[in-house]
């Protein structure tokens, strides 16, 4: 039997890198007794990081729950940790762990406050609409300072992060931690519990405290709870993970204030409108899959929030996106990589099936008829990109079903067959993103891969103008080929493509076989110019031309056009172009010099750098792509992990002179 939907809390466990994520919950499945001992990152023994790939590097990688069973004011709470990457190349999977969250655990580390990495997730919190409680990990750690973080968490996220309870030392003296909402507490309690009360709906609790009587810290905690549910206030705790100081008191915040999935409810779309499903264990079944594994043992595992109704094994549901019906086979609990099976699942709670044939992260299971779907998030762009080859004939004829799957497993993850360069791209978000596909590629689907340098697309158009005629003149008994076409060529506007004139007179040239002169220009740019490239942006004008009454045909002025563009490239030279890229940068602005250094570097052109009083950085430029292939690791590198980039396609651009021996 599964506990009140009312005493069920998912709750995503978010922040940067090196905050402790993974401790933090080893710790808690310790302290709540559901492991003897608790494991390190360092030996690669935790719970939630069990990959090899995850193992090796000590960080996190993927979404992992980590259920446990809390006792709180006499009932039994179950509570489902959702652990996530703080890696950026890895935020998709934050995404996935907020889509089906209660809450958010916000995890600051004491040493180095908020991050550039902590501002990442809070803002995607709020875009998403999850509350959020900050936990400051570490304090037990040297150089840990409580108040100086707290006064930053404040400047960057407002007066609304409350501190619930304050160390009583920082540093290695740290011990335990007391209670702000508890009266005794002098230095936050009175700030706290006003901040609580007044910002409350309850008109009679606030009279009462202006009365000046004392309302008890569980009244308070009440007021807090729907606060916390209307992301109105953030509630601070502090703690140690490897001390276990300040456990407990998270864990009975999680309970108490944490909204439940009976009142948080699930948002979906309902012809286009956004729509409030209730968490009612007797309503229709509704799953979401939030993320997709693959298991080397169990095999393809599909992780669920059941929104609404109850499941069971051998149900059958539909995807609601394509109609295709899934039966769900043995259902599953999952702690890491252990698996429990389960009779069933209800409104509120995580689970994971294996085998379902067609439906990736990011569906919706409902009974058939039922048209919902899910609001779309907003896969993050890709950055970073490398070519892939099979190593064997074996490997390649596996590879495009492997990555079929790992690109509905991950959304973030995309895959381009490039036909100009005649490669297999692999699109992520950063090197270690894209090594751990290339691992995961031989562990999980048994394909081993040669990773090469992606080649650029280079693009050629005509350097000015000029005349030619194309002729082809063929006999070889019976009908012959026979035409005759004078074109002007010239460069187009920059992105489009061919612009076709038809300035043929007198009917020199029947409309037929303009249409034809048409195509064969479109076929002979595609094949290329004469430095190889395919040919973009021309204005092609066909200005006169000659024609057989037995001898001429379609295929013969497709033929002669080629003929007759290729002569007038010739004649007016051509010009390489190379792909840019459009380019958002976010860095501190102690690094900004670095950064603008580094794009000016690389043929960049920069179009602005604003800065903001909270000491950041967004830089806007123009980058050819040949200059950014590895581009994402050196910007971390300049700042220290702390910056981001977003790129968009900007076109085609000439290659400097310099340059045009290395383009070709």
């Amino acid at each position: 039997m599964s506990t009140n939907t009312d005493r069920i809390r998912t709750v995503a466990v978010v922040g940067a890198s090196d905050a402790g994520k993974t401790t933090l919950l080893e710790a808690l499945l310790h302290k709540a007794g559901v492991i003897d001992r608790a494991g390190t990152v360092e030996a690669g023994t935790t719970v939630a990081d069990s990959s090899p790939e995850a193992t090796r590097r000590g960080i996190s990688l993927t979404t992992t729950p980590v259920p446990l069973t809390w006792e709180h004011e006499g009932r039994a709470y179950a509570l489902t940790f959702l652990d996530t990457p703080g890696h950026e190349d890895f935020s998709g999977e934050v995404d996935a762990a907020l889509t089906v969250a209660d809450l958010a655990l916000v995890a600051v580390s004491a040493l180095e406050g908020p991050t550039v990495g902590t501002r990442r997730v809070w803002r995607r919190c709020r875009e998403l609409g999850v509350p959020r409680v900050v936990v400051v990990t570490k304090e037990d750690k040297k150089g840990a300072d409580f108040h100086a973080v707290l006064d930053q968490l404040r400047a960057a996220f407002g007066e609304h992060v409350l501190p619930l309870d304050a160390p009583d030392a920082d540093g290695e003296r740290f011990t335990r931690v007391r209670g702000t909402l508890d009266s005794a507490d002098a230095e936050f309690h009175d700030a706290v519990v006003e901040e609580i009360v007044g910002s409350g709906t309850d008109d009679e609790q606030l009279e009462r405290y202006l009365d000046g009587e004392q309302l008890t810290a569980a009244e308070v905690e009440r007021t807090l709870a729907a606060e916390v549910a209307a992301s109105e206030e953030f509630p601070l705790v502090v703690t140690s993970a490897t001390e276990e100081v300040g456990l407990g008191h998270l864990l009975d915040l999680v309970c108490a204030v944490g909204p439940s999935p009976a009142v948080r409810g699930s948002g979906v779309l309902v012809g286009g409108e956004l729509t409030r499903v209730p968490a009612d264990p007797g309503g229709g079944p509704l799953l979401q899959v939030f993320h997709t594994v693959a298991d080397q043992y169990v095999g393809r595992l599909s992780q669920f929030k059941v929104l609404s109704g109850t499941v069971r094994a051998g149900d059958e549901l539909v995807n609601t996106s394509t109609g295709h019906a899934e039966r769900l086979g043995q259902l599953l609990r999952m702690r890491g990589a252990v698996t429990e099976h389960v009779d069933r699942l209800e409104a509120g709670e995580i689970g994971a099936v294996g085998r379902l044939e067609d439906s990736p992260t990011r569906s919706l299971l409902a009974l058939p008829g039922r048209p919902v779907t899910l609001a779309d998030l907003g896969v993050p762009a890709p950055v970073y990109a490398r070519a892939v080859r099979g190593r064997a004939r074996g490997d390649a004829d596996r590879l495009p079903e492997a990555l079929r799957r790992m690109t509905a497993e991950d959304p973030s993850l995309a895959v381009e067959q490039r036909a100009d360069t005649g490669q297999l791209v692999l699109l992520g978000q950063g090197d270690v993103h894209l090594d751990v596909v290339v691992e995961r590629l031989e562990r999980a689907h048994g394909v081993r891969v040669e990773v090469e340098e992606v080649r650029i697309a280079y693009r050629e158009t005509a350097a000015g103008r000029a005349e030619a005629e194309g002729r082809l003149k063929k006999q070889s008994g019976g009908h012959g080929q026979f035409a005759v076409i004078r074109l002007r060529v010239e460069p187009g506007e920059r992105g489009s493509g061919l612009t076709f004139l038809d300035e043929i007179v007198g009917g020199a040239v029947p409309r037929q076989y303009v249409e034809a002169v048409e195509k064969g220009l479109v076929e002979a740019m595609a094949k290329g110019g004469p430095r190889g490239f395919p040919v973009v942006d021309l204005v092609v004008a066909a200005v006169d031309g000659k024609t057989h009454s037995v001898d001429s045909s379609d295929m013969a002025f497709r033929t002669a056009a080629s003929f007759g563009l290729t002569a007038a490239l010739e004649s007016a030279g051509t010009q390489v172009l190379e792909p840019v890229q459009n380019l958002v940068v976010d860095c501190p602005t102690t690094a900004q010099g670095d950064v603008l250094a580094d794009l000016g570097g690389r043929r960049g052109r920069i179009h602005g750098a604003e800065d903001d009083a909270a000491g950041h950085c967004r830089i806007t430029a123009t980058v050819p792509t040949a200059e950014l292939l590895r581009y994402v690791p050196q910007l971390r590198a300049l700042t220290g992990g702390r910056g981001t980039v977003r790129m968009a396609a900007g076109g085609y651009e000439p290659v400097a002179e310099a340059l045009v021996r290395t383009a070709e």
